[in-house]
């Protein structure tokens, strides 16, 4: 759930802009059937098993185009949903709830995709002490809108933006000569309250970052042999990520490596949507 704080400035800038996108002068569908207010109602329905999320965002949609647009849900975030399922109704101005439709159901179907499929992703490490996280390989201006969803999902945000922490990646240590030297610029660069994280990709690079003092080591696309040797040499000295390529299909293996973290662009960049329609619009 977003505070009201967040929803004005940093929401809704975004879902104005997506209502824009979709009614650059008219909704010319709408007003030809449509020309005056009419009272309504509408069913939104799943279609499809999940979890579903984003129905503070679904319900702003409506009301950012009329205030007196009104959601009464059944469902909360995080709830499994089953196909079939009467999730709420809305009611408000048919215009409204013709106009807004479509953006409306495009947050709600991408946000609960991806907390169903974190959800089952995070199911596959139940019993670990290891934390799923996410990237930033979000949707362009959906950021806000994706991280929520994985959180709804039961896992974990990794940092925010390029401002949130320090994570030097195969250029940064490129751009700097080398790991030590990379991490070493960090700390003097960064606040002191910033945890400094290095991605390395080899066993070498593994033993520069714990000598440079990284806080956290992101063990690269390495085979399993790798990182089960990273992971020796490594010995508590400094927090562990795993990452590259996880997807729900080859997660289990990760699960008994005995590391802190596991990150997976695959969370946003790959879930599918949630079927979701709203159906039965009806006058009142």
């Amino acid at each position: 759930m977003y505070d009201q704080v967040t929803l004005k400035l940093n929401a809704d800038p975004f879902i104005l802009s997506a209502l824009k996108e979709d009614i650059t002068s008219e909704d010319v569908s709408t007003n030809s059937v449509m020309p005056h207010p009419q009272a309504g109602e509408v069913d939104l329905i799943c279609k499809q098993d999940g979890i579903i999320c984003g129905l503070q965002i679904f319900e702003r949609v409506f009301t950012l185009l009329d205030e007196n647009t009104k959601a009464e849900f059944f469902v909360q975030d995080g709830d499994e949903v089953k196909a079939g399922q009467l999730m709420a109704k809305v009611r408000g101005d048919i215009r409204t709830l013709l106009c807004g439709e479509r953006t409306a159901l495009n947050y709600l179907q991408r946000m609960s995709g991806i907390a169903t499929y974190t959800r089952e992703m995070a199911a596959l490490l139940k019993g670990s002490r290891m934390k799923l996280l996410d990237t930033r390989k979000t949707t362009p201006n959906n950021r806000i809108f994706e991280k929520y969803a994985v959180r709804t999902g039961g896992g974990n945000n990794h940092r925010y933006n390029l401002s949130d922490g320090v994570l030097l990646k195969d250029n940064h240590i490129g751009a700097a000569g080398g790991v030590k030297e990379a991490v070493r610029a960090a700390k003097a660069y960064a606040p002191f309250v910033r945890k400094i994280e290095v991605e390395v990709e080899t066993l070498d690079m593994v033993k520069s970052a714990v000598e440079a003092g990284a806080d956290i080591i992101m063990l690269d696309n390495m085979d399993m042999e790798t990182l089960q040797e990273a992971v020796a040499y490594i010995d508590g000295r400094a927090e562990i990520e795993v990452s590259g390529n996880v997807t729900k299909e080859n997660i289990e293996r990760l699960a008994g490596l005995g590391v802190d973290y596991i990150s997976s662009g695959a969370l946003t960049h790959s879930a599918p949507i949630l079927d979701i329609s709203l159906k039965n619009l009806r006058p009142v």
